[in-house]
């Protein structure tokens, strides 16, 4: 091996390229910095954009969210209400809420960047200060909105108090069921397609399938799991062949709680109007409920569907 000698002009040399070296990590780290979770209120946007936002609610979004984006056939767009049903969610799920969803007239008609100067006008709206550095695509998911306050404890004041009516098998028939249908049948239809035809009269189950179709289903039927899966945990509900909800159980507590959260990540991709995307999520759904079916499911009952032993036990 050669030993290398280093004179003044190569000490200086090295120095120069050390310096240049702890320059570029240092911009590289900066970088890095910039694209690390941030709250909406750290001045994500610019004036500029939310001056661009502004002009383009006047145009597409006042009728129906209002003059002061207080809610009038739409819901608010800022204040207390707003951050609260956005808290913790990702300024990414908003824009693609604005883009793909809105106007509720012409869904997906807006430009991306479209999308985004009207969520930097509702955040500055919302009397959130600009910053110096334009909002992006690449930056939203680690942009995230406070998260929400708890809601009021059981038996406070203003508060109903909930007990179980169904056993759990006929809540999960009831509620359940239908809405994981309405999003298992994405892998079979678009959702985006036509709407279905007015059905004969008197028939209300089918005529009310045509009033909210399509997306705005699959929306409502998201929801509606994210809603109603906590119930699966209400004390006091029976199984269907009369004993207590394991409630107690780490595994039912944990699968009760992955369709939660797998219900939530529905209704984000939900929100994009990806058909294809949704459809393959699906399938998550699919697994999950078998998790605890496996585990949990009535099967000895005379409504369980066959013979066997009843596996909703303590």
């Amino acid at each position: 091996m050669m030993r290398t000698s280093w004179g003044p002009a190569g000490i200086r040399a090295a120095f120069v390229v050390a310096i240049a070296a702890v320059m570029v990590v240092g911009a590289y780290s900066m970088t890095a910095q910039a694209r690390q979770a941030r709250s909406v209120a750290d001045g994500v946007f610019t004036a500029e954009q939310a001056q661009r936002g502004q002009a383009l609610y006047k145009a597409e979004c006042l009728s129906c969210h209002g003059q002061k984006l207080e809610g009038a056939v739409g819901p608010m767009l800022a204040g207390d209400g707003f951050l609260s049903a956005w808290g913790g969610r990702s300024l990414a799920e908003l824009v693609d809420k604005i883009q793909f969803t809105m106007p509720l007239q012409a869904p997906n008609s807006l430009s991306r960047q479209q999308s985004i100067d009207l969520a930097a006008y509702m955040l500055q709206a919302g009397s959130l200060k600009p910053g110096q550095a334009a909002l992006d695509d690449a930056a939203l998911k680690m942009v995230t909105f406070p998260a929400a306050k708890p809601a009021a404890a059981a038996g406070a004041v203003g508060s109903v108090a909930l007990a179980p009516t169904a056993n759990l098998a006929q809540f999960m028939r009831a509620v359940t069921f239908p809405n994981a249908n309405i999003l298992f049948n994405v892998q079979v239809k678009d959702p985006g397609g036509a709407k279905p035809v007015t059905p004969v009269p008197f028939d209300y189950v089918l005529w009310g399938m045509t009033q909210y179709a399509g997306w705005q289903a699959i929306d409502q039927a998201a929801l509606a799991l994210v809603e109603s899966t906590p119930l699966f945990m209400l004390p006091g509900r029976r199984c269907e062949n009369g004993r207590p909800v394991p409630i107690n159980k780490a595994d039912y507590q944990q699968t009760t709680q992955d369709l939660i959260t797998l219900s939530k990540e529905l209704y984000r991709i939900a929100q994009t109007r990806n058909a294809e995307a949704l459809a393959a999520a699906s399938e998550k759904l699919n697994d999950a409920c078998a998790n605890c079916h496996k585990l949990y499911r009535d099967v000895g009952t005379a409504e369980g569907g066959g013979l066997g032993t009843d596996r909703c036990k303590q």
